[in-house]
């Protein structure tokens, strides 16, 4: 039989372990039942989607137009209905509520009590509210919301409901923890482990292990949609609290059993006026007279009205000496034990010394100098009298030092002994290092501790470290599951504590809430609010059409204007126009691409009334037809047709819009205002003639047509212009002659002459017939002789070079000859001359004998006569400054 409790035993982790298997028991327990009105399949009533349940008789563009219709009425019903089907929907739900409450508080309302008395039930109330509305419960471990159909346990102390898979792993975990930073020898049964909302102890074996109701007695109880979710429908009977041996009354509910409702006979707090019906739960009541109860100075008694508890101190003063009788002073009633600060100074029973104690109670004692005494060391005793002091007895001390090792080595001395100063060998606290300190000194050294402290996250760091690292100081600060708050406990290993705050959840007017955990405000609904909105109307009616408390804004008025339009007798039949929300594109130029994209902006807006639709009818200015418009738009209307009457020309008639016909003389003739025909003339053109009448649209045949037209002659070489009647009216033969220009043939035969016939349709004369002259030559070129074209060929054959000829050739063959010697002797010649060339470049050149020469520096007139010139220089100017001064004095 294994140890480990049944909890620590499975392999899942958490709620998604199995859902295989929770699905499996949710159907054994009757939760898995298809509802009425579902079906197996995913299509709607059970249909096979693969059918086709269209009419076959219709054509598709039918089918969609009927679609088409069925959804604008569906939206039209939806948006008419909605207002009053939230309303239902809410009352339904508030009746729902209403009848789940009276069953459940049933047998609690039953109980006699005292008439008037309000029973005090709000927050039980509230918890079962809170427990059966849509998506308020919520698991504080997973932060995931508690359906009806899951498997709950709830907390005796705080009453929070958490999924059963989620608790168990809690444990699961809160043990492994407590196993791995305690010894090895702990035993799994003796580790406690805690709510993780109220942090309520538990021992191991009240881990829950079995889906139980509230109160505990029924086994997986089935879901039933009158009753409060897992609630087994039963009264609850636990002993209620406080303890006054009484059982809860109400049916099996979530959260803290309400007050006890039973009613007892109880005295009031002072117990001075007659016992009186009271509800169990209220029991200590107030009878409004004078308390009279003795006070803690046993002189006066309490002068408040009727409380609860103890009475306060006593409000009077009186005269009070202190505790060594040596002062007196007025002071509050309530504190009479009070002191002087001044030494008692009593003489002690020795007689020779003083009480040196601050004023106190009582005697004095004996005098601490008195009786054996012993030497300072205790190795000697000695009896003497209180007024003289104890000498030293001379021998060694001895008295064991702090160090715990070595012995005072002094004399019998007074005081303490000191430090120990011997020197020994001592190991550091880690005990890596180890040196000859004083006894007194403790070793540490200088490495740090790399071991990680209990959370497991930060390491020690601790200088020398015995190996028990302190616990970590830092915070944890993980973010909690709600996402809001940070973990303020000490850095920890393992998941920490959920959050333990909560939030409110109101409607839009803040007459409904729900309080759920943190962190499920994001994700829960507010809660429907049963009462009706209260915002007051934009538009010119005096009411709103009813709806329920909402957020955001109201929906548009969807009342009738009513407002007398301005320009006819009717009033405005269109919904509510006032306080109209338009939306628009903001089209102003951006500064940048920083800027973004547009925006769509909003603007309420006042619109006018809509034009007058109420139908009038009116005729067209033609008299063709009678029409029905809106009365806004009423007026003599163009019907859309052509005027239809018979133009001057008899060919056409008016092909203007509707309009008023003046000064006709009959409804088919036109009038003075009818369309002129600007038509040119629409009959046919013969066969070949491809202009237009030049004539308006008139009876009777067409003129003939004397528009010119141009073309090439036969031998394309000039234009001809032919007048287009001429043309049209000729046969073959007559439009070939047309096209003859009259001049010669610029064409050319295949004998390289030109056609020798004028302009002419058709090929031109062949080569053997062609009688222009034509000059040939011998094979040597030297005869020639001019004959007919249509003769060259029969003539070039008789024709042959004679001795002459022959003569030429030779003689200009040796011609040839030697122009072709004297070109190879040159080339010859050429070659020879660049070969000696690159001989001459390729054995180099003499170097001539440099020629040592001297230079040779001949010296100046000035170097030479230097010394005399610069004497004269001076005795000339010497000279000149005497007669200088000779002539100034």
């Amino acid at each position: 039989m294994s140890n480990k409790p049944a909890y620590l035993q499975g392999r899942g982790r958490g709620r998604g372990g199995d859902r295989s298997n929770q699905q499996q028991s949710a159907t054994q327990n009757g939760r898995g039942k298809v509802l009425p009105g579902n079906t197996p399949n995913n299509s709607p009533g059970g249909l096979d989607p693969l059918k086709d349940h269209t009419t076959t008789g219709k054509t598709a563009e039918e089918r969609f137009h009927s679609a088409n219709e069925q959804h604008k009425e569906s939206i039209k019903r939806h948006l008419e209905g909605r207002n009053g089907d939230q309303i239902e929907d809410s009352s339904d739900e508030e009746d729902l509520d209403k009848s789940i409450l009276e069953k459940i508080f049933k047998t609690y309302s039953g109980t006699d009590g005292v008439r008037g008395e309000v029973l005090n039930i709000g927050a039980a109330q509230d918890s079962l509210l809170h427990s059966f509305r849509s998506g308020t419960s919520a698991c504080l471990v997973c932060i995931d919301a508690i359906k009806k159909t899951d498997q709950i346990w709830s907390c005796g102390g705080c009453h929070a409901i958490f999924h059963i898979q989620c608790i168990q792993k809690w444990v699961k975990d809160g043990v492994y923890q407590q196993i791995y930073k305690a010894d090895d020898n702990i035993r799994p049964e003796s580790i406690p482990w805690h709510c993780p909302k109220c942090r309520l102890e538990y021992d191991q074996k009240l881990c829950p292990t079995r889906y139980l109701c509230y109160c505990g007695k029924v086994e997986d109880p089935k879901f039933d949609p009158w009753l409060v979710p897992h609630s087994c429908g039963s009264p609850c009977g636990k002993p209620l609290k406080p303890d006054c041996g009484h059982l809860c009354l109400l049916l099996c509910h979530p959260g803290g059993c309400p007050p006890c409702p039973q009613t007892v006979r109880a005295k009031c707090h002072c117990g001075r006026a007659a016992p009186q019906m009271r509800r169990c739960s209220a029991r200590a009541w107030v009878c409004g007279g004078v308390c009279g109860r003795k006070l803690a100075c046993s002189q006066h008694t309490c002068q408040q009205s009727c409380h609860a508890g103890d009475c306060q101190p006593c409000p009077m003063t009186s005269t009070q000496r202190c505790q060594c009788g040596k002062s007196s002073s007025v002071r509050p009633c309530a504190s009479p034990a009070w002191s002087c600060d001044k030494v008692c100074g009593k003489r002690l029973s020795c007689g020779n010394h003083v009480c040196e104690t601050v004023c106190h109670v009582g005697s004095c004692g004996e005098c601490p100098r008195g009786g054996l005494r012993k030497c300072p060391c205790g190795k000697s005793d000695y009896n003497l009298p209180c007024t003289e002091d104890i000498p030293t007895c001379g021998d060694t001390c001895g008295r064991l030092l702090a160090c715990g090792v070595h012995r005072c080595v002094q004399r019998c001395h007074q005081g303490d002994c000191g430090n120990c100063g011997q020197m020994r060998v001592k190991r550091c606290r880690c005990g890596q290092k180890e040196r000859e300190v004083q006894c007194c000194k403790e070793l540490l050294c200088e490495t740090k501790c790399l071991n990680l402290r209990d959370c497991g996250r930060h390491p020690c760091k601790r200088k020398c470290c015995d190996g028990n690292c302190p616990s970590c100081e830092q915070m944890c600060n993980k973010p909690l599951g709600c996402k809001n708050h940070k973990c303020s406990s000490r850095c920890h290993k393992g998941r920490c504590y959920p959050c333990m705050e909560t939030k409110d959840i109101v409607c839009n007017c803040k007459a409904t809430k729900v309080t759920v955990p943190c962190g499920r405000e994001k994700v829960t609904k507010p809660p429907r609010c049963i009462y009706l909105c209260q915002k007051p109307p934009a538009c010119d009616h005096s009411t709103r059409t009813p709806h329920n408390c909402h957020f955001g804004e109201c929906p548009p008025c969807r009342q009738v204007c009513g407002k007398s339009l301005p320009k006819c007798a009717h009033t405005c039949l269109a919904n509510c126009h006032i306080a109209f929300k338009v939306r628009y594109k903001d089209d102003r130029p951006r500064a940048g691409p920083w800027e973004g994209a547009p925006q769509m902006i909003e603007k309420v807006v006042d619109k006018p009334c809509p034009p007058c639709m109420v139908p009038m009818t009116m005729m067209c200015y033609g008299k063709h037809e009678t029409g029905t418009f809106a009365c806004s738009v009423v007026q003599p209307y163009q019907c859309g047709r052509r005027c239809g009457r018979q133009l001057a020309c008899g060919n056409h008639k008016c092909s203007l819009m509707c309009h008023t016909v003046e000064g006709a003389n009959s409804p088919e003739l036109a009038g003075t205002n009818c369309e002129v025909c600007e038509v040119g003339c629409q009959f046919e053109r013969p066969e070949g003639c491809t202009h237009e009448c030049p004539n308006p649209c008139h009876p009777g045949p067409c003129p003939d047509c004397r528009q010119m037209f141009r073309m090439r002659c036969h031998c394309q070489v000039s234009v001809q212009f032919i007048e287009c009647f001429k043309w049209v009216a000729s046969n073959d033969r007559q439009k070939e002659a047309l096209k003859v220009c009259g001049g010669p043939c610029p064409k050319q035969i295949s004998c390289g002459h030109q056609c020798s016939l004028p302009c002419h349709a058709g090929p031109c004369t062949r080569a053997d017939q062609c009688e222009r002259k034509t000059t040939i030559r011998c094979k040597c070129r030297r005869q020639k002789r001019e004959v007919k074209c249509r003769n060259a060929e029969s003539e070039k054959a008789n024709l042959q070079c004679d001795e002459k000829c022959l003569e030429e050739q030779d003689k200009k063959k040796k011609v040839e000859d030697e122009e072709r010697r004297k070109l190879q002797e040159e080339e010859e010649k050429k070659q020879r001359a660049e070969l000696e060339e690159f001989e001459r470049k390729t054995k180099g050149r003499k170097r001539r004998p440099r020629k040592n020469t001297e230079t040779v520096v001949e010296e100046s007139f000035l170097s030479k006569h230097k010394s005399v010139l610069i004497i004269c220089v001076s005795v000339v100017a010497l000279a000149v400054f005497v007669y200088y001064l000779m002539n100034v004095s």
